[in-house]
């Protein structure tokens, strides 16, 4: 029977101490996670800002090789395709001004021509952004925009509402300098880079000049919020946690591309500006955080890390190479609709002058009555010759047929 029915092994561990033993794990993984996730020491500026720049580097030179690809796919359907080659050629050709005499009658040779310093340009640019703070200082539109565009409609359930607790636009103005004209083609590639600039190419249609310039700013500007994160499992507010944040920007600097696209009338389309920034730019944050009410953790890496990321992110998506941003200008011919002062502003002021003419002219006429009564309630109606009573419509004889003097004439003159 022994050997029919083999004695089951006793286990090793028992409940318990498997129980202690699975816990102890876990808090071992939690305590790993918190140390070097969590709390683990950053990389430094100049690493992230390196990896970065050659992401950024090497997104745009992937964007230039699709475009390139595609201008060759293009050119051997041409040449496959007489119809298609057949509208190109009539297609009309290119405007009177083209790059070439606006560079020729302006003097500006793109090989030779020193870059610029736009030390007026900085000083009007520093106007502009120390009135736009000054009018800040004594109007709430900007902080009601800021509170209006974080409470919208993207914010998630989890997140309670958000409160701006200081706002600052900085001290310092950013510095221009280093600028240049370069002409690109339609899709914004320079004409031969490193080869003498060849008027001749840059007559298809699309090109365009391109004024490029360095940008440098070391400020501090400061956005700080702080809201509740909000656990709705099981049930609604099952647990909340304050969070505070700030964020600064300290430095940015790059360079900054501006170019002008002329209107087409044909498609209704107005001539626009474009601006965008090249991908070697560089933008550095403080940011300062705070978790809890009671227990707080102040200034997590992580969370830093994570915010830097998602700006560095939002900014890449917006305005650096190949991404733009477009500006419709108005029309420059004078308008109707435009047009201030003039016969408008004339006939306002008129109107307003004759307005102040007649109270002016109520005022005499009040005075002169209250005189008037005055001296008839005294009796001496004659003591008042420049009342009411002498500009009546002046009497003819038929209304006096007796003889002597008619009232009003002046004593001694002739009946």
């Amino acid at each position: 029977m022994a050997d029919i029915c083999p004695s089951r092994s006793e286990p090793t561990l028992s409940f318990t101490q498997g129980l202690i033993l699975g816990q102890l794990s876990v808090v071992l993984l939690l305590a790993a996670f918190i140390k070097f996730f969590i709390f683990g020491d950053p990389p430094s500026p100049e690493v992230v800002a390196s990896i970065r720049a050659t992401d950024r580097r090497s997104r745009t030179l992937a964007h230039k090789k699709s475009i390139l690809s595609l201008r060759e796919t293009n050119a051997l359907q041409l040449v496959q395709n007489p119809a298609l080659n057949k509208k190109h050629v009539l297609r009309p050709g290119p405007p009177t001004l083209t790059i070439g005499s606006i560079l020729s009658k302006t003097y500006y040779k793109v090989d030779s021509h020193q870059p610029e310093s736009l030390d007026w340009f900085n000083v009007l640019i520093a106007q502009t952004i120390a009135q736009f703070r000054s009018d800040a200082q004594h109007d709430d539109a900007i902080l009601s925009s800021l509170s209006k565009a974080l409470n919208g409609t993207a914010r998630p359930d989890f997140l309670d509402e958000i409160k701006v607790t200081e706002l600052s636009l900085g001290e310092d103005f950013p510095i221009f300098s280093n600028c240049r004209i370069i002409p690109v083609d339609e899709d914004g590639l320079s004409f031969g880079t490193g080869k003498a600039f060849d008027a001749n190419m840059a007559t298809r249609e699309g090109a365009r000049l391109q004024a490029r310039m360095d940008v440098d700013l070391s400020d501090m500007i400061t956005l700080a919020v702080e809201t509740k994160l909000l656990l709705n499992y099981p049930k609604r507010l099952s647990a909340v946690l304050p969070v505070a944040l700030a964020v600064s920007v300290v430095r940015f600097s790059g360079t900054l591309s501006i170019s002008f696209i002329p209107s087409n009338p044909s498609n209704n389309e107005p001539a626009k500006m474009i601006f965008t920034f090249l991908d070697d730019y560089r933008l550095d944050f403080s940011i300062r955080s705070l978790l809890g009410s009671r227990s707080r953790l102040q200034d997590v890496p992580k969370i830093a890390q994570l915010v830097e990321s998602r700006l560095h992110r939002w900014f890449d998506e917006r305005c650096v190479e190949p991404r733009f941003q477009e500006i419709a200008l108005p029309n420059m011919w004078p308008r109707k609709k435009n047009t201030r002062g003039g016969d408008e502003t004339i006939s306002d002021v008129e109107r307003s002058m004759s307005k102040a003419k007649g109270v002016d002219i109520a005022k005499d006429v009040r005075e002169e009555a209250r005189k008037e009564i005055e001296a008839e309630a005294h009796g001496g109606a004659d003591r008042v010759p420049d009342s009411l009573r002498y500009r009546h419509r002046p009497r003819t004889d038929e209304e006096f047929p007796g003889a002597g003097s008619m009232p009003g004439s002046m004593p001694g003159s002739m009946p």
